[in-house]
This record gives C-alpha cells, structure tokens and sequence, in this order.
C-alpha cells in the first residue's frame, strides 16, 4: 500500500468515526429529549385533568343552584295555582266604565254637564267568583311568569359556570 492509499483509509476510518460519535450523540440526545417531554407531557395533563375537575365542580354547583332556583319557582308556582283555583287571586276590575260608541256626545252648557252619580251610593258591586275565563287567564299569566323566570335562572346560571370556567382556565381562582 502507498503512503496515499494509507493516508485515504486513515481519512475515511477517522469520517467513519466522527460520523458514529455524531450519531450515538445525536441518538442519545433525542432519546433525552424524548424522555423530558414526555415527563413535561404527564405533568401538563396532571395539570388539565386538576383544571377539568375543578370545572366539573363548579359545573355541578351550579347546576344544584339553578335546580333549587327552579324548585323555589315551581314552588310559587303551585302555590299561586292553588290561590287562583281557590279564588283569592283576581283579576282587578276596571276602574272606569266604558262607554258603548253609540253614546250621544254630552251637551256643553256648565248648567247641564253636572257630575252625578251612575249608580245609587247603596249598591255594592256584586262579588261573585272568578269565573272559569277569568282562572285561566290568571293561570296561564302565572305559567309565563314562572317560564320567564326557569329562563332568566337558567341564563345567569350560564354565565355563573361560565365566568367560573373563564377564571379555572386563565388561572384566576
């Protein structure tokens, strides 16, 4: 062999092992690398999975809250359904009587136009119950009153769990 040819095999066997100690060092460090983010993977989902815990509970509070909310509505609810099939709850009565549209005008002369009563000072007006037009009327103004209020408990129920979730999340507890 020529000094050439030895100072080639010497190159190439020093290529060969600086190209293999870049390799297993390349190999090893990735293999670090790896083993570093899957410790910072498990610590970030240990995190999530707390994060996710903590939202499930103030889900389920609010949820308790809005069902004892809606309770106390069904509650008042039956209770003015009772009062209304009782009769204790009416409608009020007009406060002044109407005119049919065939009414004459009323003539203008102050000597004519003096206000007197329609009725005798002795009659009272007749309080006979509510009728049946009458309790539905009064029963169906309570279911929407109940409706709209289940609607507005729900609502702020809503935005209750989701400014808890917004404060969970962005770490505001």
């Amino acid at each position: 062999m020529t000094s050439i040819q030895r100072t080639a095999l010497v190159v190439f066997l020093a290529l060969l092992v600086v190209f293999g100690i870049y390799k297993w060092g390349y190999g090893r460090g990735w293999g670090d690398r790896d083993a570093e983010m899957q410790i910072q993977i498990a610590k970030k989902n240990d995190e999530a999975r707390a994060k996710e815990q903590d939202m499930a509970k103030a889900v389920a509070e609010k949820d308790a809250e809005l069902r004892k909310a809606n309770d106390d509505v069904n509650k008042k609810q039956s209770d003015l359904n009772r009062l209304i099939a009782n009769g204790r709850v009416r409608l009020p009565a007009a406060s002044c009587v109407q005119a049919p549209a065939s009414t004459p005008i009323a003539p203008r002369d102050s000597n004519e136009t003096r206000s007197q009563p329609s009725g005798s000072p002795d009659q009272a007006p007749s309080n006979t119950g509510p009728t049946e037009s009458e309790r539905e009327t009064l029963r169906l103004i309570a279911e929407i009153a109940a409706d709209g209020d289940r609607a507005i408990n729900q609502l702020n129920a809503c935005v209750a769990a989701y400014e808890n979730m917004r404060s969970i999340i962005n770490g505001n507890n």
